[in-house]
């Protein structure tokens, strides 16, 4: 190859590199932003849990699988159950809208989930990114579909009827008597007081990012691996 053609190429490649470097930074500055920007009267998420949150939301939406609402839902599963560890997030009017309890799976852990699984009948919580569905009336009342959009991750859900759902073990006398929060099958189950109101807001396609720092977990998705 001529030696100016290899220069060229060399130079063409350098310059789409830095561009791809800067568009990658301008992201993640811009989140930043947002997440400082976001008005709330309790304790936002951690950053580093947000940022990947909005990566998977950002690529659902291109996808076009989320609706106009703009909300992303955070759960943070390396808390205690005994904190409110759940947010809802308006992005467009940046702010946060619910910060609640959560429950998570039977079989995932007391306090702390640290055990999680895609499989039927195990009883245990799925981590990743999720979009909702209709909502339905069941044996826990009103309550609303989950879709998992992570294959091999939480894809089953609909088939593990992992939905959200109140419960009346998700409060702050049930954590005072027994040490902890109660615990559901695998669903994300909330408080009864406050069911209703965060189960019609985020009906029909909003994002649900339900987060654990687990090695297998970030391996393995492909709607944060591939921003990486």
């Amino acid at each position: 190859m001529p030696l100016k053609i290899f220069q060229y190429l060399f130079l063409l490649f350098s310059v789409s590199l830095m561009f791809s470097f800067k568009n990658i930074e301008n992201e993640e500055n811009s989140t930043l932003i947002l997440f400082n920007s976001l008005e709330t009267d309790s304790q936002k998420p951690k950053f580093e849990v947000f940022e990947k949150g909005m990566i998977g939301y950002s690529k659902l939406k291109g996808m076009g699988l989320l609706g106009g609402k703009n909300l992303l839902t955070i759960i943070d599963f390396s808390l205690s159950s005994n904190k409110k560890r759940m947010w809802v997030i308006d992005l467009k009017k940046k702010k946060i809208l619910h910060h609640l309890l959560v429950s998570h799976g039977r079989n995932t852990g007391n306090e702390f989930a640290t055990n999680f699984s895609n499989v039927l009948q195990s009883k245990k919580s799925s981590l990743g990114f999720y979009v909702t569905g209709k909502t339905y009336y069941g044996k826990h009342g009103l309550s609303l579909y989950l879709d998992g959009m992570e294959e091999g991750i939480n894809d089953n859900a609909r088939e593990r009827s992992i939905v959200m759902h109140g419960a009346k073990y998700v409060n702050k006398n049930f954590i005072k008597k027994y040490g902890r929060l109660g615990r559901s099958y695998g669903c994300p189950a909330i408080s009864m007081s406050k069911h209703k109101e965060v189960i019609n807001l985020l009906k029909n396609k909003s994002c649900l990012f339900i987060y654990y720092p687990e090695a297998k977990y970030f391996k393995n998705s492909k709607l944060i691996k591939n921003n990486e």
